[in-house]
């Protein structure tokens, strides 16, 4: 599914380039292989192919684990000279009582180290979340590059 047009009559676009259900481990993989190859074909450095990789990851397996899978949305921005990859993750999963708390370092609702969210957060340009109990849990990345 692809689309394009123009956001708040900036002359901006974005094109959802790929849609991936996170049900499995196998594709997380899939989604990060996809994530790697946009941020390479649109002239990411391999600083922040690795930054925004990384993040992906965290947040496909927080979907997997915590949201009891859900899927992601790959697209890509254009806003003048700049070029965008965002990212959405979607789950229908118990959803996060108190946000705030969930992206302190060390916070953890399983036994991981409690750096997911947060350390999505700062790897990231742009971070978005929206959650509230028995809702589900929404969360959008954005990595940008002047071209």
């Amino acid at each position: 599914m692809a689309f394009a047009f123009d956001m708040n009559g900036t002359g901006a676009s974005e094109q959802t380039v790929a849609e991936v259900s996170l049900r499995s481990d196998e594709e997380i993989v899939r989604l990060r292989q996809i994530v790697r190859d946009q941020a390479i074909a649109h002239g990411f450095s391999l600083i922040e192919q690795t930054k925004f990789v990384t993040a992906a990851s965290e947040l496909a397996r927080n979907t997997l684990q915590h949201g009891g899978g859900g899927d992601a949305r790959v697209e890509v921005l254009t806003a003048g000279v700049r070029v965008g990859l965002r990212l959405t993750f979607m789950d229908r999963g118990p959803g996060i009582a108190d946000i705030d708390r969930a992206l302190q370092d060390g916070f953890t609702s399983g036994n991981g180290l409690g750096l997911g969210l947060g350390g999505s957060r700062r790897l990231c340009d742009e971070f978005n979340i929206d959650s509230s109990p028995g809702n589900g849990t929404t969360v959008t990345i954005t990595k940008w590059k002047v071209r």
